[in-house]
């Protein structure tokens, strides 16, 4: 059997101070981090986890968070350069619903969304301390389909959601099996450093904190398990070593 592909989409940087990569260590120093989708080119079906910022919103926003995005590292873009069309996407599936991670989805008006029931809720009656990280509510567009989920959840053999919650409260981490190279785990925001996984460290934006410690302990516990790499999100040194697309894992 052929693995799937697996595509790393580079959707460019924002910056946030250092005590909300890690909650309450080193304030006032900021750090750049980056923001990027996965693209699952499966037999059944040419998934999307997370969709990355839209510039304009962060600029009108957020501009604290000085977002750096060229025209080659949006959405539409970015798929171009793996031979694809924002119509081609089948599925997309959001790790959570806040701003960096959803700026493309307005793009893919003929995919289905899958969405964590309670995430949906959160994200449209926000608490006020998540109303910043739920501002960008392009994602709700006229054309949206989605399809409610919850527990652990197969998209498609061998590409899987696990729920993590804690930083937001329908929190999806993914899992891609291969069987020709290393399993691959993205953590999406319920790990954003490999410092975050070794000493249980959450990020400074979080709804429950106990759960956030949790959510690492689950990600770990399946790095073992499931004999995977584990990709974090907010960690430039490793990013900037991975393949990225038009390149891609698995395929072999």
């Amino acid at each position: 059997m052929t693995d799937p592909k697996v595509y790393l989409l580079d959707g460019g940087t924002l910056v946030i101070d250092e005590s909300d990569v890690h909650w309450h260590i080193n304030a006032g120093n900021p750090v750049r981090f980056p923001v990027y989708s996965v693209l699952i080119e499966h037999p059944d079906a040419l998934i999307l986890y997370d969709t990355g910022f839209d510039l304009d919103h962060v600029n009108k926003v957020l501009p604290f968070e000085l977002p750096l995005q060229t025209p080659e590292q949006t959405i539409p873009a970015q798929l171009a350069a793996c031979g694809f069309t924002p119509d081609d996407v089948d599925i997309v599936v959001n790790s959570h619903f806040h701003f960096d991670h959803v700026g493309g989805n307005k793009h893919l008006t003929k995919a289905t969304t899958l969405v964590h029931t309670e995430e949906l809720r959160h994200a449209k009656v926000p608490e006020p301390f998540e109303r910043l990280g739920y501002s960008d509510m392009s994602f709700d567009h006229a054309d949206v389909q989605y399809r409610p989920i919850s527990g652990d959840y197969e998209i498609v053999p061998g590409v899987w959601l696990f729920e993590t919650p804690g930083h937001t409260i329908g929190h999806y981490s993914l899992l891609v099996e291969l069987e020709n190279e290393k399993n691959m785990l993205f953590c999406g925001d319920a790990a954003y450093t490999r410092t975050t996984l070794e000493k249980e460290w959450i990020a400074g934006f979080h709804l429950d904190p106990a759960k956030s410690v949790q959510a690492i302990r689950r990600l770990n516990y399946l790095a073992r398990t499931k004999d995977a790499d584990i990709y974090p999100s907010h960690e430039l040194a490793s990013f900037e070593g991975w393949k990225l697309a038009p390149e891609y894992y698995g395929g072999s």
